[in-house]
C-alpha cells in the first residue's frame, strides 16, 4: 500500500488542476479565481453515499452560490459515468473526472481506507474550501456523506 498523502493546510495555495467534466470539456480551477470554491472528492458516482452527498450539494446550491460559493465534485469516474450521474439526479454543478486520481492525491483525498473490513486504496471522502485567491480556507477529510453539507454550511456561516 502507498503512504497516506499529505493533507492540505488552511492558508496554503491549493494545487491547480484542469479536468474533463461530464461532457469531456476541460474545467480549470483557475477559471474560478475570484470566487470561493468548494471542491469535494467522492469515491464513485451513483453509489448510495455519493448520491446522498451530491443531492445535498444540489439542494443547497442556491444558498451556497448566494453566499458566493461554487461547487465542484471530483471522482475517479470517467466522463460517461459522470454524465449518467448528472442526468439521473439532475445535478446542477460540474462533476469532474480525475481518472488517474492525480488531483485527489495532490489534495490529500487519496489513500488507504477501510471498506467492509478490508484496507483498500481509493478516494477518501473529503471537502476542501478555497478562497477567491485559490488558498485553502478549510480542509476536511474522511467526512460522512450524510449531513456533511449542512455541517459545512454551518461552519462557513451560510
Amino acid at each position: 500500500m502507498s503512504q497516506n498523502p499529505v493533507k492540505l493546510q488552511p492558508g496554503t495555495p491549493a494545487p491547480d488542476f484542469t479536468l474533463p467534466d461530464a461532457e469531456g470539456k476541460p474545467v480549470a480551477l483557475a477559471d474560478y479565481r475570484g470566487k470561493n470554491v468548494i471542491v469535494y472528492f467522492y469515491p464513485k458516482a451513483a453509489t448510495p453515499g455519493c448520491t446522498t452527498e451530491a443531492c445535498d450539494f444540489r439542494d443547497s446550491l442556491a444558498s451556497l452560490q448566494g453566499s458566493g460559493y461554487e461547487v465542484l465534485g471530483i471522482s475517479p469516474d470517467g466522463p460517461e459515468a459522470l454524465a449518467h450521474f448528472t442526468g439521473d439526479y439532475a445535478l446542477t454543478f460540474p462533476l469532474l473526472a480525475d481518472q488517474d486520481h492525480a488531483v485527489a492525491l495532490a489534495y490529500g483525498a487519496w489513500g488507504e481506507k477501510l471498506v467492509r473490513g478490508e484496507i483498500t486504496e481509493g478516494i477518501v471522502r473529503s471537502t476542501v474550501v478555497l478562497d477567491p485567491e485559490g488558498k485553502v480556507k478549510l480542509a476536511q477529510y474522511q467526512v460522512k456523506a450524510e449531513g456533511h453539507v449542512a455541517a459545512l454550511k454551518d461552519e462557513l456561516g451560510i
